[in-house]
């Protein structure tokens, strides 16, 4: 003997067949109730259950419930199943006599308990879906017809077991026109798709006004009155004009309860790229049929997209039916952003490569004409203008180049402490008087490593967007503390990976960003300043910088609170070392002549002829080249010799790393100098496996140029 416990009460079960202690509390409940065994026969049954169910000998449970809903064997089995696992299983259906309960216990001996509990309140509503007055049928995963109430049955004039019988597709899209088969003649109806879940499906059926079908008929709408309000389905009653004539429950809920009786749609929502009006004209005057839209609401709080599906009803009267598209939207969103960003990358890094072709070669000859002026001359200050301008137009291509995240970073171990406190100086002067900077540490904050120059970047172009947006003053906080993710985190599309990390928070009190402007401010020439305040490419280079490092970056933002960007760098441990190695970097004396013979690879020809004056002018013997392939060809003479390959990685024909290769499987020994306008990863990493080679990106400098050859030599 064993119990189970059903809601309240107490069970005694005993192990006979419909034993009379089951039977004598299965008739106190007022719900159909059965005892059945694992095949399913009823061993016992309330008197709840006889009404509408007729005693037969051997008879199952299945074969009874046929009675009241379609195919219910699939149903059982799916939750005599479920049982066998969790001991109990239920499962809300739609029958006959409307919505209904049913739920499983386990008993003893391979036994179980059936209850059919009819529910005749739906989503709080309080409404019986058999008198509601809108047609409506529910459908299972096969197509076969679970119910239908009692306004579809007057519809068509007869029950039916599948939708096949009813409609000429199972395809039935919600918002869409569709032809329906009644016992009068086959009528168009707009079918609205309600509740779903992964067993049913609610569809709602408006009959059209007014379309001739193959046999004339003439079935006016139903008239929904009151219940219109509370269909489980976001619609409104729109005039031809535009004009808002009524909106459902689920419908204000949707738009934010903006919209009311009496406005025009345009207000409450927009997208087309013409006016609303003349949409819903064409459809209201027959010159379009059902027709779908995707529309963004006008809602302030939050982006919301809305499928609008918009049928004709009568000639006076249009419905439309709304569903929710944000998620899609935001998905198309993310692609076409994606692909976007791709594509200025790869634009940014070709431009970035042209123009540091130039820059070097601009900057490289004002070099060498400021060796042959000082600053007595009259040229001296028009060409230090003229230098100085050459590196803001290299700082705005390595924005270019930080964007699409093809940078070369001088990656170091950094502790944030120290680098805040190098930079405090300088933030300082940046905020001015009217605002306040405040630093806050974590006390065992770890390091992370990054590089430092475009670090202190990022930092300084978050400063001073907080300082734009408080022009009345206020306060900027920068925290830093260390976080421990025991799981991953997503957010806003990206993943932090779980463990540990370094966070800085910069926070101001400014005005805020508006919640729809949020998804943009990292996007290159965005912003929100006014004409000539800023270029739009400051977010979305330090974007590229923290992506390229190896960190995330996110925003939060309150209109009229202030706004909060969260960065996270993982840490990264310090490996002691017991020898300590000091590097003493030796300034070298340009006055003294060098000496090495320099074979220059270069394409670009004015790029080659300032490297090779410049390395001439230190003292080194200069071979060039325009291609790889002859430099191979110069090289063929083994009687020369060569100290240093200073070569360009990009160039037609072969490449930089290939052809150094090649050359050094018979010279070894050789140094090498890869230069390039993309960056130092953007190309083929081979190169870095070429033993004693460095890289040196363009635009660079005479006395850069010439300090690396001497280091190499050296």
């Amino acid at each position: 003997m064993f119990a189970v416990v059903l809601g309240m009460t107490f069970l005694r079960w005993y192990p006979r067949s419909g034993g009379e202690a089951v039977a004598s509390y299965i008739e106190k409940d007022g719900v159909p109730c059965f005892v059945v065994d694992e095949e399913g026969v009823i061993l016992a049954k309330n008197s709840a259950a006889s009404v509408g169910f007729e005693p037969k000998e051997d008879e199952t449970l299945a074969t009874a419930m046929r009675s009241i809903f379609a195919n219910p064997s699939a149903v059982l089995f799916r939750l005599q199943c479920k049982a066998k696992i969790d001991g109990n299983a239920r499962e809300d259906v739609v029958t006959k006599v409307g919505q209904s309960r049913i739920s499983v216990h386990v008993l003893e001996d391979k036994k179980y308990l059936w209850r059919l509990e009819a529910l005749t309140e739906r989503n709080g509503s309080g409404r019986n879906l058999d008198t509601l007055p809108v047609p409506m049928l529910t459908v299972g995963r096969s197509g076969a017809v679970l119910f239908m109430n009692e306004a579809a049955l007057k519809l068509v004039g007869r029950r039916v077991k599948s939708l096949d019988r009813l409609f000429f597709t199972k395809d039935l899209e919600t918002g869409s026109l569709q032809t329906l088969t009644t016992e009068q003649g086959p009528i168009q109806v707009t079918v609205v798709l309600g509740a779903t879940s992964s067993v049913r499906r609610e569809y709602y059926m408006f009959p059209v006004e007014n379309v001739k079908t193959s046999v004339e008929v003439e079935i006016n709408a139903p008239d929904l009155g009151a219940d219109f309000s509370t269909l489980p389905v976001a619609m409104i009653k729109i005039a031809p004009s535009g004009k808002i004539l009524e909106i459902n429950q689920m419908a204000a809920e949707f738009l934010g309860h903006r919209a009311e009786t009496g406005m025009e749609l345009g207000v409450v929502m927009q997208g087309l790229g013409r006016p609303i009006a003349d949409w819903l004209g064409d459809v209201a005057f027959g010159r379009k049929g059902q027709s779908s839209e995707f529309l963004r609401l006008t809602r302030k709080d939050k982006e919301v997209f809305a499928q609008v599906t918009l049928s004709r009803v009568t000639d006076g009267e249009l419905i439309a039916v709304l569903n929710d598209a944000t998620e899609l939207k935001t998905l198309e969103a993310q692609f076409v952003q994606s692909q976007k960003m791709q594509a200025i990358g790869q634009l940014a890094g070709g431009v970035a490569h042209d123009f540091n072709n130039l820059l070097t070669a601009i900057s490289g000859h004002c070099d060498l004409l400021l060796l042959r002026h000082d600053q007595g001359d009259q040229d001296f200050g028009d060409l230090v203008q003229i230098n100085q301008n050459a590196n803001r137009a290299a700082a705005l291509v390595s924005q270019l180049l930080a964007f699409s995240r093809k940078q070369t970073l001088r990656l170091e171990t950094l502790d944030l402490r120290d680098t805040l406190s190098d930079l405090t100086h300088l933030l300082n002067r940046l905020v001015g008087e009217k605002i306040t900077l405040t630093l806050s540490h974590d006390p065992i904050l770890k390091s992370i490593r990054a590089d430092k120059r475009q670090l202190e970047q990022v930092l300084m172009n978050l400063v001073v967007n907080a300082r734009d947006a408080m022009p009345q003053g206020g306060e900027i906080r920068i925290e830093t503390e260390v976080v421990i993710l025991d799981e991953p985190l997503e957010r806003d599309r990206a993943v932090l990976a779980a463990g540990e990390y370094v966070n800085v928070k910069v926070l101001d009190e400014g005005v805020g960003i508006e919640p729809d402007k949020l998804q943009k401010i990292f996007e290159p020439f965005y912003t929100t300043k006014r004409t000539g305040e800023g270029t739009g490419l400051g977010l979305s280079t330090a974007y590229g910088i923290i992506k390229q490092t190896g960190g995330f970056i996110f925003v939060d933002s309150i209109l009229g609170k202030g706004t909060e960007f969260n960065l996270f760098f993982p840490t990264h441990e310090v490996k002691t070392s017991t020898k300590v190695t000091s590097k003493i970097v030796r300034e070298t004396n340009f006055s003294e002549k060098a000496e090495g013979v320099v074979l220059l690879v270069e394409d670009e020809a004015p790029v080659r002829a300032f490297a090779s004056r410049a390395l001439r002018l230190r003292g080194y013997t200069v071979l060039e080249a325009e291609s790889a392939e002859e430099a191979l060809k110069t090289l063929e003479d083994a009687n020369l010799l060569v100290d240093v390959f200073v070569t360009d990685v990009v160039m037609p024909g072969l490449d930089g790393p290939t052809w150094v290769r090649q050359a050094l499987k018979d010279r070894p020994q050789v140094r090498v100098v890869f230069v390039s306008g993309y960056a130092e990863g953007a190309f083929d990493e081979s190169s870095q496996k070429i033993p004693n080679s460095v890289f040196l990106p363009k635009p660079f400098s005479l006395s850069q140029l010439t300090e690396t050859v001497h280091q190499q030599l050296h």
